[in-house]
């Protein structure tokens, strides 16, 4: 993406969390709501929180934003209550047209260490790698069961040939099976690609994929439209697998810092819990139909599949 078009962004970016913040959140007198024509803050009001003057924070917010310090910036995030991870985002979008991201950027990981994938195969619940594209690099035979519904033959889930969870979301319709609460997923699914977006922008392969579903998908269109962006480390959420039925899993994630762009995520049930019990019969079904020949228990031990 071109500088230019980083600084509309980053324009779009502050005048979309502007909306949202009306002035009584911020503590700001409103004496006549009904002549007011933005349905949140005020340029005006957003300089005078931040301590700037309208005219500087206007070139801001216009994309012109060589020289502008990271204090600055720092009042204009608390001004607009930025939470961490648009904070965050706001600081990587200034970051590529002040420094020349596109010459600066570390190196994408294309390939998968050894080490990863030995990380993954010896987890007992489902886990796998994604990249900054959120494709499926990676992960144990547990993960390909788990996601199989996101591969062309669930049987024979090929991990040289690697599916794209944000594709699968709004191109698939299977999805929205597959995610009981799929306008949550949707949500959370582009938020993250933005936010991994802002990181490198100039990742063509990122880029490409926005352009695609954008062309493709007014859902996707509308949500990437808002400029919403979060941060992805631990929670639950909520699956319907074909096989065996509803999952509800708790996750954790974190970036592997030896292997720029590349995120493991580890999926773990409650023990005795409904979902466990469909996490083991998954395991099972796994070992019969994937060519694994081990299961896991609700306990979490390895154990040989007797259909073996």
């Amino acid at each position: 993406m071109e500088s230019t078009e980083r600084a509309a962004e980053i324009g779009q970016f502050l005048a979309s969390r502007r909306a949202k913040i009306t002035p009584d959140q911020v503590g700001l007198p409103v004496y006549d709501a009904a002549k007011r024509r933005v349905p949140g803050l005020r340029r005006q009001e957003v300089a005078t929180l931040a301590g700037l003057s309208v005219d500087y924070y206007t070139q801001i917010e216009r994309g012109k934003v060589t020289g502008v310090s990271e204090s600055v910036l720092d009042a204009i995030a608390r001004a607009l209550n930025l939470d961490d991870a648009e904070r965050s985002h706001l600081f990587d979008l200034h970051r590529a047209i002040t420094t020349g991201a596109q010459r600066s950027r570390p190196r994408r990981t294309k390939t998968i260490r050894p080490m990863v994938q030995r990380l993954c195969d010896n987890y007992l619940g489902p886990a796998f790698v994604r990249n900054a594209r959120h494709d499926l690099v990676c992960g144990n035979q547990l993960a390909y069961a788990f996601y199989s519904p996101l591969y062309p033959d669930p049987l024979h889930p090929d991990p040289a040939k690697p599916v794209n969870f944000v594709r699968f979301c709004f191109l698939d319709p299977r999805a929205h099976e597959f995610y009981p609460d799929w306008d949550l997923m949707a949500d959370g699914a582009v938020n993250l690609l933005r936010t991994d977006a802002g990181r490198d922008p100039y990742d063509r392969s990122i880029s490409g994929l926005v352009g695609e579903l954008s062309t493709r998908s007014e859902e996707f269109r509308v949500r990437w439209a808002k400029h919403n962006v979060r941060l992805h480390y631990t929670g639950t959420k909520t699956f319907h697998h074909p096989v065996v039925g509803d999952i509800t899993i708790g996750y954790e994630t974190m970036p592997l810092p030896a292997d720029p762009g590349l995120v493991l995520t580890l999926y773990s049930s409650e023990p005795g819990s409904p979902s466990a019990d469909a996490m083991t019969l998954l395991a099972n079904w796994a070992a019969t139909n994937l060519g694994n020949t081990t299961a896991v228990d609700t306990a979490g031990q390895q154990r040989v599949d007797p259909s073996s």
